[in-house]
């Protein structure tokens, strides 16, 4: 069986940052995978599984919320090995994708309330939750995302 991308990359190199993971045609529209790494995977401890989760919900509410990119939001969620996240685009450039991102990072760095979907009722796993974590992952983030460029989207 044929490796996919993201697995011949790698990743006792891989740093946090935004890297674009693959560009898929899907009838007239363009879906860009973007890594959002947040530990160096193999070196740093991953993020355990309330604040992934946490940052999950907040992540998604304001992608898909955003006035200009909300539409053009299709996926953001979590890696299996919890070292960062996934944002799937439709259209965007990776200088907008990188825009999008620095905007949901500082949203969930300065967050206050009650985490979206974290309900009995809207979510199956709604105590894992760890907003304190999350707020700390994200901003801690923020110089690594703030210090890109769009040109600079590439493993």
């Amino acid at each position: 069986m044929q490796k996919i991308t993201s697995f011949t990359i790698d990743h006792l190199k891989l740093q946090p940052g935004v890297y674009v993971s693959r560009k898929d045609p899907v009838g007239d529209s363009l879906i860009t995978t973007f890594d959002i790494r947040m530990t160096s995977p193999n070196e740093e401890p991953v993020m355990n599984t309330a604040e992934v989760h946490t940052i999950e919900h907040l992540g998604a509410t304001f992608l898909r919320n955003h006035p200009d990119f909300g539409s053009k939001t299709i996926y953001f969620g979590p890696m299996g090995c919890r070292t960062g996240f996934y944002l799937l685009t439709r259209g965007l450039t990776p200088a907008e994708a990188l825009e999008l991102t620095v905007e949901s990072f500082r949203f969930m760095a300065g967050f206050e309330g009650a985490v979206p979907g974290a309900s009995e009722v809207e979510c199956g796993n709604y105590r894992d939750m760890d907003l304190p974590a999350a707020k700390a992952e994200a901003a801690a983030m923020l110089p690594v995302l703030e210090a890109l460029t769009g040109d600079e989207l590439h493993y």
